[in-house]
């Protein structure tokens, strides 16, 4: 081989890390000439930035896994107020979970080395080395089921929904460090796809089977969602784990193109899972293959870190936190009229 050609290759040498006094994004910086999954995870704060960036761009975040039951729920709040994200797709139990703290009920450091059957007969569940009691994971279900009661007779999509629920929250509890009353207080739209997967669908049962019918409209979700996409300049997905938040947003960009618009997938992309690609399955699959979907567009800067969430999210928001703690950013304001019909205007913070 010529020196020349292996020049192309040998052009950025690794930096070895020392350890020194400097802010955790002065030290992601530098782990961006590292190497594996710390070189990632140091890529994925760059283009999260670049994103931030962006003069007119949506930032779209899927979040799955166990995040507020293992300490996560204020990283996400902090997101939401800084409009480090747009709009936020959720399971229901991250939501519920979130709800059960903002009105003063508790998750507890448990062991994954417990004994279940000894926890089940003290009513304690485990969430691996996480504790709550039962019973007050069913007062905050009959919470969700009281509010449904003031909502017999309405449809609405999921986000409509959460905004109320965010609503109470925020009256009620502790909405300043919750997800659903800082998205209602902020304005950010939250989805949930799967909303009767989780404690917030057995607390609507619980009104229903009472006479009380809330009819939440999913399809109504697929509609609003793929309406922010086909009107947004840009786009970029942050996805925390995969599963249906991931298809949910991953989705918008068929829909979207099926419906006339003319787009090619998102311009950002961004997961932390620990799930691999081998196996088949969404969680782990890659952006690569999602361009073959037109749901990522093929010049998209695409990041993918193979890591615990739970590891990740601190360190990346107190990244992003030191890049932009000074910076004002053009983020979207959503407006739905009466008719479903969505509008988006970019507001400076």
């Amino acid at each position: 081989m010529e020196p020349h050609t292996i020049n192309i290759f040998t052009q950025n040498p690794t930096r070895p890390l020392d350890v020194k006094n400097r802010s955790i994004g002065q030290l992601v910086d530098s782990m961006l000439y590292t190497g594996f999954q710390g070189r990632k995870l140091a890529e994925s704060v760059q283009a999260w930035n670049n994103m931030l960036k962006e003069e007119e761009l949506t930032i779209m975040m899927g979040l799955t896994g166990a995040m507020v039951p293992a300490g996560m729920r204020k990283v996400i709040v902090y997101l939401i107020k800084n409009r480090m994200i747009d709009c936020l797709v959720s399971t229901g139990a991250n939501l519920f979970h979130d709800c059960h703290e903002a009105m003063g009920k508790k998750h507890y450091i448990g062991s994954h080395l417990a004994n279940d059957e000894e926890l089940f007969r003290h009513g304690v569940d485990r969430i691996y080395d996480v504790f709550a009691f039962e019973e007050e994971f069913r007062h905050t279900d009959h919470l969700v089921a009281d509010f449904a009661r003031t909502l017999h007779g309405k449809r609405m999509s999921s986000r409509e929904f959460i905004y109320l629920l965010g609503k109470k929250i925020w009256e009620e509890g502790d909405g300043d460090e919750s997800i659903v009353g800082s998205a209602y207080e902020y304005n950010v739209p939250v989805f949930v796809p799967a909303l009767g997967d989780s404690s917030i669908g057995i607390g609507l049962t619980i009104a229903r089977r009472e006479g009380f019918d809330v009819d939440v409209d999913q399809i109504k979700d697929v509609d609003e969602i793929t309406q922010i996409v086909e009107k947004s300049g840009k786009t970029g997905v942050v996805y925390v784990g995969g599963g249906v938040p991931k298809n949910f947003i991953q989705q918008t960009e068929v829909v979207a193109s099926i419906m006339g618009a003319d787009i090619a997938g998102h311009d950002y992309a961004i997961q932390y899972t620990t799930d691999v690609p081998h196996w088949g399955g969404l969680s782990g699959c890659t952006f690569d293959e999602a361009v073959s979907w037109g749901k990522i567009s093929a010049g998209a800067k695409k990041v993918q870190v193979f890591v615990d969430a739970t590891i990740a999210l601190p360190i990346i928001a107190h990244a992003l936190h030191d890049k932009n703690a000074h910076e004002k950013r053009k983020f979207p304001i959503f407006v739905w009229n009466e008719k479903g019909e969505l509008t988006i205007d970019f507001k400076t913070s």
